[in-house]
């Protein structure tokens, strides 16, 4: 249900660029010192969207610096941290642990089981430092998991309980701007939940899994049905963006939005891409 807040490159600026992958590899930094070196090979490209997001609305100090590391040992990569990068890994590990718990109870798979061991003393750090977060965590799987056990055919309904917990990660702290940040990733939430499902819908149906569009499963109209579906729901995210004052990344973040987030959608169904103007609106 993650891998989906991508940038589009092609469009980026060399500055952009450069700024989206410092805080990529930033975060990577605070994941490995926070939680281990394992927990690096759970990091997404989703929580680095949080940290600019974040950093662009709050404008907090900022650390940086060239390192090189396993992953890139010939040449040092650009690096930004902030305390949102700390908070960001914070989370991924925990989200991770989560899916690889869920992994196991759903599949039985050991390799899931095994990585939720060795994430496991992140998730139970994460619950002491963000109590409010964790309730959302669990409390959003725990309904979720009901749902899907009661074969629920209404995918509003499935997709709030993951819309609710991102709105509830969206929020680092109760201030001005945690109503907008909470709509904005509950909006954002929900998104991902139905592209996740719309992507998924051939496979689920194939291993018989749960998934909230069996009904639609094989009919030839999908591609559109589901390109309606979500730019309505991506359309809900953006009145809450465009009420946050950010400048720095804002393009970028606009980027990812509205263009890199239908990277997978336009890979599976057509492999062609309806690339907004960039403003922040479809």
């Amino acid at each position: 249900m993650f891998g989906y807040l991508l940038a589009e490159e092609s469009l980026l600026s060399e500055e952009e660029k450069r700024r989206y992958r410092a805080a990529y590899c930033g975060l990577c930094r605070s994941l490995r010192e926070r939680h281990g070196a394992f927990a690096r090979l759970t990091l997404q490209y989703d929580m680095t969207f949080l940290v600019l997001l974040l950093d662009s609305l709050y404008e907090p100090e900022l650390r940086a610096g060239e390192n090189s590391c396993l992953a890139h040992p010939r040449k040092p990569r650009p690096w930004q941290r902030s305390r949102y990068s700390d908070y960001a890994a914070d989370l991924n590990a925990a989200l991770a642990w989560l899916k690889c718990r869920d992994d196991w109870e759903d599949d039985g798979d050991l390799a899931a089981l095994a990585e939720s061991a060795a994430l496991r003393r992140a998730y139970e750090k994460l619950r002491a430092r963000y109590p409010r977060q964790s309730r959302a965590m669990e409390d959003a799987m725990a309904r979720l998991r009901a749902l899907e056990e009661a074969n629920c055919p209404v995918p509003d309904e499935v997709a709030a309980c993951f819309g609710d917990m991102m709105g509830e990660l969206f929020v680092y702290e109760e201030d001005r701007w945690s109503d907008t940040l909470r709509s904005l990733g509950r909006a954002l939430g929900e998104t991902i939940y139905i592209m996740d499902a719309a992507l998924d819908l051939d496979a689920d149906t194939l291993r018989n899994r749960y998934n909230p569009f069996r009904r639609f499963y094989g009919l030839p109209d999908n591609e559109q049905r589901f390109r309606e579906i979500l730019k309505m729901l991506l359309a809900s995210c953006l009145p809450a963006f465009d009420r946050l004052p950010l400048v720095q990344d804002a393009k970028l973040l606009q980027n990812i939005l509205c263009v890199g987030l239908w990277a997978q959608f336009d890979k599976k169904f057509s492999g062609r891409k309806e690339i907004p103007d960039g403003t922040g609106s479809l």
